[in-house]
């Protein structure tokens, strides 16, 4: 079917991704050594491997005419704007990444970027996490963003300190328990 008889745009899958966490205006995109090399490493597979891979394929797809029904070579574009925009987002991240080697944090014993904590709540549960950039974040995984309301509340405090936590459903205390670096 002709694109001019469907309700369709060039954009259409802007949708489909999931919207990445902005930062706050005026910070700095903090990331760690590991984070950093994470993100360099998805951007040069993705321009040497992958790209190229699909590009080849919709290439081979284009050439077997008829491309208005051509499976391989409508999903094979929609995989390259998808590749494309991604590469985009990491390349502008990578540029205004500002990294923070944890390691090298002078006063251990207080909570700063890139800090393994245990702390306590109110129910006596222990949780660690550690604080990472935006782009690294896996809360499952205990590792949590810098500006994420945790992390914010655990800075600059100490093993032995009680930080209040503002959560909608009230204010909570967390016991620090423990302070680490890698």
């Amino acid at each position: 079917m002709n694109k001019a008889f469907v309700k369709e745009s060039d954009n259409e899958d802007d949708d489909d991704l999931p919207q990445t966490l902005a930062l706050p205006a005026g910070t700095k995109n903090y990331i760690t050594p590991e984070g950093y090399e994470r993100l360099r490493a998805e951007l040069t597979h993705l321009m040497n491997v992958e790209r190229p891979s699909v590009v080849q394929i919709v290439s081979w797809a284009a050439s077997n005419g008829d491309r208005s029904e051509n499976g391989d070579y409508l999903y094979g574009k929609k995989r390259l704007r998808e590749i494309d925009r991604r590469m985009r987002f990491l390349t502008k991240r990578l540029d205004i990444a500002e990294i923070v080697d944890p390691e090298a944090q002078p006063n251990r014993d207080q909570v700063f970027f890139g800090a393994t904590v245990l702390y306590s709540d109110k129910a006596g549960e222990d949780h660690k996490v550690t604080i990472v950039g935006v782009d690294e974040a896996e809360p499952l995984a205990g590792k949590i963003s810098w500006i994420s309301p945790v992390a914010r509340a655990l800075i600059k405090a100490k093993e032995g300190d009680t930080v209040v936590l503002r959560t909608p459903g009230g204010i909570e205390e967390l016991d620090i328990l423990e302070v680490s670096y890698p």
